[in-house]
């Protein structure tokens, strides 16, 4: 963190150059369409292990978010997969950024959104085990319903441990946002309503002292009025004392769905946000529509390893990691 008080520059995050980023994975395919990416990632300190997780994509006509999975490092570099599902798991027609924790009893969780069938609607469930190996998708049990928060959808949960209580960010799709007369098919005919302009996607924040039954508190980011003026998911929090480093993706909805750029906000105690970005974002890729998305930030010791989905001059995403010293 970059911190000069005698010019007065207090809280300054170490970024990076998304160029210069080692690639963890690369897609199926080198075109458009295809994607790896949306990671998860935890530092296991007691078995001195980094774990990732990641979504593998496909074309929309071609099986869309079709496979998870989890892998292990002793360098947060080079990894080895110990674990994976496919949408069909869990009877999905697609399935996105999950997150993956350790709770305080030494038990895994992940996190887990993915599209219910038949209706057509995002939703948080959740897997435990004793070992990220034996993730079970048919133990999963329920977190959060759209309905729940009077929404068309949640997915892409971010969650922390803070002072004992689970705070967990949660992008979703209120009601009340939606374009009056908007029909059924418009909003959830592709099974997405979140790459949808008629309804706006800010991130809500829920808690819980269990993990598992949590209560809603409302809006946490929310969209803004040009380059992120239709999305604000919150894809990683890094705590640099005394500051919370919030970061998120952004879009404007016209002619960049799918290629989401890096935004930052500041906190102090989580409910209330500070943006940083105002006129365009921090992180983005220089190919394309400059896809940089679901960064996540993971501290290590005095190193910050960041990882994030790269879009390509291909058009395809890759999942690449850079490493920074605070």
């Amino acid at each position: 963190m970059l911190t000069t008080p005698e010019q007065r520059w207090f809280a300054l995050p170490p970024l990076f150059d998304p160029e210069q980023g080692m690639v963890i994975r690369e897609p199926e395919r080198h075109e458009a369409g295809y994607w790896i990416g949306a990671p998860s990632a935890l530092y296991d300190v007691e078995g001195s292990r980094f774990y990732l997780y990641w979504r593998q994509r496909r074309p929309l006509a071609e099986g869309r978010g079709w496979r998870v999975a989890i892998a292990e490092s002793s360098d947060g570099i080079h990894f080895e997969e110990i674990w994976h599902a496919s949408k069909d798991d869990f009877r999905s027609s697609s399935i996105e950024r999950s997150c993956l924790v350790k709770t305080r009893e030494g038990r895994y969780r992940l996190y887990l959104s993915y599209v219910e069938m038949p209706r057509n609607r995002w939703r948080i469930d959740l897997l435990e085990a004793a070992d990220p190996r034996g993730f079970d998708p048919a133990g999963r049990v329920p977190v959060l319903d759209p309905d729940d928060v009077d929404s068309e959808g949640v997915k892409d949960p971010v969650l922390l441990l803070v002072g004992g209580l689970y705070w967990m960010f949660v992008p979703y799709g209120p009601r009340a946002s939606v374009i009056p007369g908007s029909t059924e098919a418009e909003l959830h005919g592709t099974g997405n309503v979140f790459t949808v302009p008629r309804i706006k996607h800010p991130t809500g924040l829920a808690v819980s002292s269990d993990g598992r039954r949590f209560r809603w508190l409302g809006d946490a980011a929310v969209p803004g009025t040009g380059w992120d003026r239709q999305m604000a998911r919150v894809s990683s929090v890094l705590y640099l004392p005394p500051v919370f480093h919030v970061f998120y993706d952004g879009r404007t909805g016209e002619g960049d769905i799918y290629e989401d750029k890096t935004g930052l906000y500041l906190s102090l105690d989580l409910r209330t946000f500070h943006k940083v970005t105002e006129d365009g974002p921090i992180l983005r890729s220089p190919h394309g529509h400059g896809c940089l998305r679901y960064l996540e930030a993971l501290q290590r010791g005095r190193q910050i390893f960041y990882y994030y989905e790269y879009g390509r001059a291909d058009g395809a995403h890759e999942l690449r990691v850079s490493i920074v010293d605070i």
